[in-house]
Parts: structure tokens; C-alpha cells; sequence
């Protein structure tokens, strides 16, 4: 059986020429000395979480371009759901060998060999003639995505500890709604859709790359690096309770960015009557965009407020969004989307301050790569069953509404445990200090 371990290594790195960090005053940004050429620490976390939104941009950029090319290649809604989940599972295996790495190698490595993958797998799509080029692609834009995310998020933490974990929360959404939208106006307006967005996000990711190169290393080197490529899981014992409340708001709310991911251009399409590719961007961009706005809106709440918030947003969106798809809708279906994007943001942004304030400076990148997991387990699991269901049960109606269905009892047992927690003090949902972080 694999043994999953997020036992992190790394120190906060102790020379002239890199960020420093305290475990002990969490609160306190990090300083970089004036030694060689690198970026300000603000400057860092800017970059950071630009190469963030571009990631995650690039994985919602080809949801709108899947009809132009299921038109052009004849495949099935089952074939648009693998491409998708293919995705969520090479993420998942980046997060479970590499999501550590960089508490060994230091995080700049990391994220360079990671920008040149996403690089790479920008050619594959532009180049592509089939779905099989479209399933490399996603491969290897996965597994980049899952070597850096635990890096970029563990890095921004290292440079200033309260806004890392805030960062952390809002930039999924950014990101996904950013990669939806402009990907559906390209594919709507430009020339050359399918060449022109992965193109844009080459660009992108060389830019980034030379950023990344001049920043300041925030960690030093551990011996262990090849051991740590072995997927394993061993939480620190201080967010092992706080981490079984945290997980089922993280698999609910990541299910529903899977629903409209796979199937909410179609729907959209489907309840508007128009085939226009913006329409079939805007329900991921909404969903998205609104989770986004919530975390900024909600970030000095507390913890407990903000899960609570998510989940109550989530039964209420997706009951919303379900009842319009019986009654044909589309005005109810953005609006209960909309709803549904408050839970996504605050259920994330809870579920990342539930766990990170907890886990030392050292731990980061292992205990948010474990945070991720879960995540993208709920994103692509549930997405791909429902391709299946599409072609082989009840059609997309029926489907759908047996996801959000199922994406309710999610989010009710993730009420459950919440309250249940709350009640045995076993998870720190005050959003006030604890051991010296914020």
C-alpha cells in the first residue's frame, strides 16, 4: 500500500543572500539582505503568486476550446471528462512525489524545472492533432502543476507568513477564472484559438521563469531529496485534527469546480441556447471569480465563520443551481453559480487557515501539497464519473443533477464535522494566533 508523507525537511535558509524566516514569530515578513541582485521579498511574493494564477490559469484554458475540439476530432462528453480528469490525476502524482521537493532542493529549482514543463506542455497543445496530444499535454502540464504548487505556496509563506496563507487561498480562483474567461474570448474573437492561447501562456512562463531565477532562495538545502520523491504521508502532529475537519469542506467544494470544469460550458450552452464559447467560459469564470472575491472579502474573519460561510454558500448555491436546471433556467443558474462561488472561496480559504497557521515554516510545502491532494481528489474523481454517467446513464441533466446532489451530502457531512470539531476543541477555527503564528 502506498505510504503517503508529507514529513517536510528544510530549514529556513541561513545565508546572506535569502529570505529568513522565524518558526517562532510567524507574523515577523522576512528581510533580504542587500547581497547580489534579488528581488525585494514583496516583489517575491507578487511573482510567486503570479505564477500561481498562470498555472491555474493554463489548466481552465482549454475548457472552452473542448467543443471546438469535440466539432473538429468527433469525440464524446466521456472523452472531454477523461482529458479533464487525466489532468487532476497527474497533478495528484506531482503533489504526492515532488510536493516536497522543494523543502530538500530549495524552492527556486523546483519552480524553474516546473515553469519549463508548463512551457512544454503549452507547445504540445498548440501542436496538437488529436486527443491523445491533448492528454500528453495534460500529463505533463499536471505534473508541473503539482511539483509547484506546494513550492510556490510553502515560498510565499516563507517571505510573510499571514499573507502566504491569504495568497494561497485567493489565487486558485483568480487564476481558473482569468484561464476560462480569456481563453473563451480568444476562441470567441481572435484568430486561431487553439494556437493562440497556449502561445500567450508561453510568453507567460518564460517571463516568469527569469523573475523566478532573480529572486532569493528562502530555504537551504536538506540531504533526502530522492527519498522525499517517495509518496508518503505523515502529518505533524499538530494538524492532524484540524486536517479531518478541513478535508471534507476541501473534497465538496474542489467536486463542484469539478462539475463546471467538465460540464458547466455545456450546460451553460445548453440552458442559454447560444453555442457562443465566452457563454461557455462564463459559468467556470463566475463560479470562480465570485470564490476569489469572497476570500478577500472574508479574509479577516474567523476561521470558523469562514467555513461555516463556505459550506451554508455551498448547499445554497447548488440547491439554487439544481433547481434552475430543472425549471431550463439560465438566469437562476448563474445566480445560484454565484452563490455556489462563495462557498468554493470561503470553504477553501477555511480549510487552507484551518491547517497552515499550525504547521512550522519547514513543514509548509509537504502539509499544503497534502492540502491539494485532497483537493484535487475531490476535483477529478467525481468529474470523471460524471463524463461516464453523460454517455452511459441519464445524459447531462440527469448527471448534473446527481453531482450536485452528491456535492450537498458532501458538504453536510463537512457541516457535521465542522460542528463536531468545533465542539471538541480539536481544531483551531478562531483565526487568532496559536504557537506564534497568525
Amino acid at each position: 500500500m502506498t505510504n503517503l508523507s508529507v514529513v517536510p525537511a528544510s530549514k529556513p535558509a541561513p545565508s546572506s543572500d535569502v529570505v529568513r524566516t522565524d518558526a517562532e514569530s510567524a507574523s515577523e515578513p522576512a528581510v533580504v539582505s542587500a547581497r547580489g541582485r534579488r528581488l525585494p521579498p514583496n516583489v517575491a511574493l507578487y511573482v510567486l503568486a503570479s505564477i500561481a494564477i498562470s498555472f491555474l490559469a493554463a489548466s481552465s484554458a482549454p475548457t472552452p476550446l473542448y467543443a471546438v475540439y469535440q466539432a473538429e476530432w468527433g469525440f464524446d462528453p466521456i472523452t472531454t471528462t477523461m482529458i479533464f480528469g487525466v489532468y487532476a490525476v497527474a497533478v495528484l502524482l506531482g503533489l504526492l512525489t515532488m510536493g516536497k521537493l522543494s523543502d530538500h532542493v530549495g524552492r527556486r529549482p523546483v519552480l524553474l524545472a516546473a515553469l519549463a514543463a508548463q512551457a512544454t506542455s503549452m507547445v504540445v497543445f498548440a501542436t496538437a492533432d488529436g486527443v491523445s496530444g491533448l492528454m500528453v499535454a495534460r500529463i505533463v502540464q499536471g505534473l508541473s502543476t503539482g511539483a509547484a504548487l506546494g513550492a510556490i505556496g510553502a515560498g510565499m509563506m516563507d517571505i510573510d507568513r499571514p499573507r502566504g496563507t491569504i495568497t494561497n487561498a485567493v489565487v486558485p480562483g483568480i487564476g481558473t477564472a482569468t484561464g476560462a474567461l480569456v481563453s473563451g474570448l480568444v476562441v470567441q474573437f481572435l484568430p486561431a484559438p487553439t494556437h493562440l492561447v497556449y502561445y500567450g501562456l508561453l510568453v507567460i512562463f518564460v517571463l516568469q521563469a527569469v523573475a523566478v531565477a532573480l529572486m532569493a532562495e528562502t530555504v537551504t538545502r536538506e540531504p533526502g531529496a530522492l527519498a522525499s520523491l517517495a509518496p508518503e504521508i505523515k502529518l505533524p502532529r499538530a494538524v492532524r485534527r484540524p486536517m479531518l475537519v478541513a478535508a471534507p469542506v476541501l473534497f465538496a467544494v474542489w467536486a463542484l469546480a469539478g462539475l463546471y470544469g467538465s460540464l458547466g460550458p455545456s450546460l451553460a450552452r445548453q440552458l442559454t441556447g447560444s453555442r457562443s464559447e465566452v457563454l461557455g467560459g462564463l459559468s467556470l469564470f463566475v463560479l470562480a471569480g465570485v470564490a476569489a472575491l469572497s476570500v478577500l472579502v472574508l479574509r479577516k474573519a474567523a476561521t470558523r465563520t469562514v467555513m461555516l460561510t463556505g459550506i451554508l454558500a455551498l448547499i445554497a448555491g447548488v440547491t439554487l443551481t439544481l433547481v434552475s436546471i430543472r425549471d431550463s433556467s439560465s438566469t437562476g443558474f448563474f445566480v445560484g453559480t454565484a452563490v455556489a462561488g462563495v462557498g468554493f472561496g470561503s470553504g477553501f480559504q477555511g480549510g487552507i487557515r484551518t491547517v497552515m497557521p499550525l504547521a512550522r515554516p519547514h513543514e509548509s510545502s509537504g502539509v499544503l501539497s497534502l492540502l491539494f491532494v485532497i483537493s484535487y481528489l475531490g476535483m477529478g474523481v467525481p468529474a470523471v464519473i460524471a463524463g461516464f454517467l453523460v454517455v452511459h446513464a441519464g445524459g447531462l441533466t440527469a448527471t448534473a443533477q446527481e453531482y450536485g446532489a452528491a456535492v450537498i451530502v458532501l458538504a453536510a457531512f463537512a457541516l457535521l464535522g465542522l460542528l463536531r470539531g468545533g465542539r471538541d476543541g480539536a481544531a483551531v477555527l478562531s483565526g487568532e494566533p496559536v504557537g506564534g503564528n497568525a
